[in-house]
């Protein structure tokens, strides 16, 4: 592929927080370029993307959105992400194969916040971005402090690129920073070139001068021309941008309206100067072309007419319809034929015989693809597997089960499917309680992906929060339990009879089973058939739940030389224990999660009041490493407080909080507690 035709394409990704205009920014992009006739709306559920009932009852992106236009001799590919925090993975993963991203910013200083983990992630990879602050019209604070909120939150140099002139408070136009042209905005056509205010000059000269300044420290010939006082060319700075935005070293941040096409066209004409080409993107992540076509999946769709559908990111060579392609998965190697090739815009797809490098396109019927995937045309890219976005924990479960039970044969089938289309899904079956529990990102994420399945698998389910794995140990030791077992009922009969004792062990320990047996007075045959009748009555102990921490041993019993068995002997086991369990004064524990909450240090009294309310114990906290301005709080915390502790933590961080967390060990329930969880599990079991 020509480096000409690689120049001439750009991959961009629209990020930002819920609400800030992403998908209203991509309507007036398309709409401008002429790549939609028909301009969409998110209030009216008419918008190219989000076409999907979940998106659309929610009025808010819920998964990646496709689309391309061309402008200024440049084919772009857009991807409009979900701004939800609780869908961030779906973000990162469409990051990973971009050029560069457009951080779309609400115009209040006081919802900057919420970007953090974006740009941290961006800054991360080394994602070239751009910002865009939106719906200037009814900025709430000056364009001076969303700067400042902008600067606390990003870890590379926040510049101006442009500078928003007023009239009354009113929006009417902006001052370019390099060519110094004031421009006023006409809803629906270009900006018209006015005189630069004479009341915005020293304001204009100041903003340059950062603009410039900021630019210098990475280019030695601008800063020997700033110190003489000499003009630099504006071919000089566009270059510069071009040159630090690709390389991640600046911010350039642009403005407007996206709901009246303010700054639309001057956003675009930045994209097509200063964004990088798909070659310096392949050069900056280390990408060898010369071993053939290199792809990787960015996100797997599964639709109800074409079924799989995985949007790709092709780096190098090209795709051919009816390609094979290798590919790896985990440790599985992989190899399958395409089944289509496509353009997608929005839901509609168009068939493609060909994509080159640097294009992202849609590829059917790639069954073992998983998102994030390396795909390639030879056999063996064991030196090429391109890095995937990491898989972020997740923080909040709900036990789910079909509402008809005939559809329970259906449903793993039903769930491997929506893990592969939202990988920061996580289900599995919980052995103790037997419940279906899938994991996620918070009530939003679970609610949507229960929608899914109703909607696209025709199984709706029943929800509720998942039961604590609780576990009961003794407090006292029995030294002599007696259990025996006798029963005739013609024929041979059945007799076991054993002697326990029983002790609690430290916490941690387990279950130890032994035995002191002399003179064969239970044969040897039969030691095992009453280890097996006390593991399975500590199953379920005296209050309800498996038993841990206890050692059983035999010490004496007798036996009958006909009517004794196995069976006889695990039943007499059982006895004992039921009789001898109980007397050794029960307890119930519960378990300990080690939890390392992340937070905006403004949040972190909040959140040390929030561990302790929530019966947690505070480890200790410390300022987050490469995070500025947030800390690190680590502490344990009982699992039956955390299961809705996302939602509170989110709710007193503007959202932004997360946390990750681990079983770590088992405590005692206070007794207060235990008797509510003991009521509560008579109803249950």
């Amino acid at each position: 592929m020509t480096q000409n035709v690689l120049s001439s394409r750009r991959n961009v990704a629209l990020v930002g927080a819920y609400s800030s205009g992403k998908t209203t920014l991509l309507e007036s992009l398309l709409s401008v370029t002429g790549a939609t006739t028909r301009r969409g709306s998110v209030d009216q559920g008419n918008t190219l993307g989000d076409s999907s009932p979940e998106a659309r009852t929610r009025q808010m992106t819920v998964e990646l959105n496709a689309a391309s236009t061309q402008y200024g001799g440049i084919s772009f590919t857009l991807l409009d992400c979900p701004g939800s925090v609780e869908l961030q993975q779906e973000t990162n993963h469409a990051l990973m194969g971009v050029d560069a991203a457009i951080v779309v910013c609400e115009a209040d200083p006081n919802k900057v916040l919420t970007l953090s983990p974006l740009l941290q992630f961006l800054d991360t990879w080394e994602i070239p971005h751009l910002i865009w602050i939106n719906k200037l019209d009814r900025a709430n604070g000056t364009f001076a402090d969303v700067l400042a909120a902008l600067r606390d939150v990003s870890s590379r140099p926040v510049i101006p690129q442009q500078y928003p002139i007023r009239q009354n408070q009113d929006l009417v136009g902006f001052i370019d920073l390099v060519t110094e042209q004031a421009f006023h905005y006409h809803p629906g056509a270009p900006a018209d070139p006015v005189p630069l205010p004479a009341s915005l000059q020293a304001e204009e000269q100041a903003a340059r001068a950062e603009l410039l300044e900021t630019l210098a420290d990475y280019d030695d010939h601008l800063l020997e021309e700033l110190l003489e006082d000499i003009a630099p060319p504006e071919d000089e700075i566009v270059r510069d941008l071009k040159m630090d935005l690709g390389a991640d070293l600046i911010v350039p941040v642009f403005l407007g309206v996206a709901l009246n096409d303010y700054g639309v066209r001057p956003l675009l004409d930045a994209l097509v100067k200063e964004t990088p080409e798909p070659s310096v993107t392949c050069e900056k992540r280390g990408i060898d072309c010369d071993g053939g076509t290199l792809a990787q999946v960015i996100k797997t769709y599964y639709t109800p007419q074409g079924g799989k559908l995985s949007l790709v990111r092709v780096w190098c060579g090209e795709l051919k319809d009816g390609d094979s392609l290798n590919g790896a998965s985990g440790t599985d190697r992989f190899a399958n034929r395409m089944g289509g090739l496509y353009d997608l815009m929005g839901t509609q797809q168009t068939s493609l015989s060909r994509a080159e490098a640097g294009r992202i396109v849609a590829v059917a019927r790639l069954e073992r693809a998983q998102t994030g995937d390396t795909l390639t045309t030879v056999s063996d890219h064991s030196d090429q597997l391109l890095p995937k976005a990491p898989v972020i924990d997740p923080v909040y479960a709900l036990a789910i089960t079909p509402a008809q039970r005939s559809d329970e044969v259906k449903l793993s089938a039903a769930l491997t499917k929506l893990l592969e289309e939202d990988p920061s899904l996580f289900w599995q079956q919980q052995g103790d309680t037997h419940e279906v529990m899938l994991w996620g990102q918070g009530e939003v994420h679970l609610n949507l992906a229960i929608d899914r399945l109703s909607r696209k698998y025709n199984l709706p389910m029943t929800t509720h929060l998942p039961q604590v794995p609780y576990r009961e140990t003794i407090r006292q030791a029995k030294a002599a339990v007696h259990g025996r077992y006798k029963h005739q009922s013609g024929g041979h009969g059945q007799f076991g009879d054993v002697y326990l004792s029983i002790q609690p062990l430290p916490r941690g320990d387990g279950f130890v089973f032994s035995d002191t047996i002399v003179g064969g007075v239970v044969p040897k045959q039969y030691i095992p058939s009453v280890e097996t009748g006390v593991r399975e009555y500590l199953d379920q102990g005296p209050l309800g739940f498996p038993v841990v921490d206890v050692a059983v041993t035999l010490t004496n019993g007798s036996y009958h030389n006909v009517d004794s068995s196995d069976n006889a002997f695990k039943q007499a086991a059982r006895i004992a224990m039921q009789e001898g369990l109980a007397a050794c004064h029960p307890t119930l524990l519960e378990p300990i999660a080690m939890v390392e909450i992340s937070v905006p240090s403004v949040y972190t009294s909040n959140v040390l009041k929030l561990i302790t309310g929530r019966r947690g114990q505070i480890l200790g906290y410390e300022a987050k490493a490469d995070w500025p301005g947030w800390d690190g709080v680590t502490g344990h915390l009982p699992q039956a407080e955390m299961q809705t502790m996302i939602l509170e933590l989110r709710s007193l961080t503007m959202g932004v909080g997360f946390f990750k967390w681990a079983y770590d060990h088992l405590d005692p329930v206070p007794e207060k507690l235990t008797e509510r969880i003991l009521a509560s599990a008579g109803g249950d079991r």
